[in-house]
């Protein structure tokens, strides 16, 4: 399994337009960027591809990385910078089977799967799927399981992907405050790889309006505000998981420049073979 982070960022990315602050400096310095979150991967035992999201960046994504594209797409949430690429399908795809939560959504009400197949309904040659979360589903020769995370208001969702065959474990936390349930835990368990939200460092939960919340036994927050972990509280999903190894997205251009580009904070075009 070949996974390769095309967008790392946030819902502005980084650099941002139209930002001066140090840390978008120094992304232009070091010739680095964290587009808006995006995740391909590869089976090289049945040569097809999973995309999950969809990149408002779809189209620099895939002309910067040497990936091919997917043959079926999983969408985690409506949030534009995670949906919104999905557009891009139009006259690139002759099939393309998209899979989302069949849960509906108490605040628009719809599932997942309806608000994509409702939105692109235009897109003819995109199929919308329903799945039950914490239920396995076979897509591109790989298990996949959608899990609940807690990202309110909406409903979003984790992931777990392996392949049956040589057992390698991709996790996803989603876009998630630490707060995640016990069973969706029980699924991300033990992955070779861990991809979690780290939206700030938590020092800076101080000058959020909600401050923070989940904290640690020195009063640190796990979570800034309440929809986000803190890179504090990725690397404590990390732990209690027991990932072997992890890197930290959907990170925002309010770190620090000097904490910025600091492991485990992920940049884009990463690749890991699993």
């Amino acid at each position: 399994m070949r996974v390769t982070l095309l967008g790392t960022g946030d819902t502005t990315g980084t650099p941002t337009v139209g930002c001066d602050c140090e840390t978008c400096a120094e992304a232009r310095r070091l010739g680095v960027e964290r587009t808006r979150f995006s995740v391909h991967v590869e089976n090289e035992r049945t040569g097809e591809s999973l995309l999950v999201d969809f990149s408002p960046d779809f189209r620099h994504q895939f002309l910067t990385r040497e990936v091919p594209l997917p043959d079926a797409g999983i969408v985690t949430h409506i949030h534009f910078d995670h949906l919104d690429g999905l557009g891009n399908a139009y006259r690139l795809f002759d099939d393309l089977p998209v899979y989302a939560a069949d849960e509906t959504d108490p605040l628009t009400d719809e599932s997942v799967a309806e608000t994509v197949s409702r939105k692109y309904d235009y897109l003819d040659r995109v199929s919308v799927h329903s799945r039950s979360p914490l239920e396995p589903f076979a897509v591109c020769g790989l298990e996949v399981t959608l899990v609940p995370v807690d990202h309110p208001p909406l409903r979003c969702y984790g992931l777990a992907i392996e392949d049956p065959e040589t057992g390698a474990k991709l996790s996803l936390s989603g876009d998630t405050s630490y707060g995640v349930p016990a069973e969706s835990r029980a699924v991300l368990d033990d992955p070779d790889l861990l991809l979690a939200d780290g939206i700030v460092p938590a020092s800076l939960s101080e000058h959020h309006p909600r401050g923070g919340k989940h904290l640690d036994d020195d009063g640190v927050p796990r979570t800034f505000g309440q929809k986000h972990m803190t890179r504090e509280g990725a690397l404590a999903l990390a732990a209690d998981l027991s990932a072997s190894r992890t890197r930290i997205v959907h990170t925002a251009h309010f770190y620090p420049a000097e904490e910025a580009f600091e492991e485990p904070l992920a940049v884009d075009g990463e690749v890991y073979e699993l």
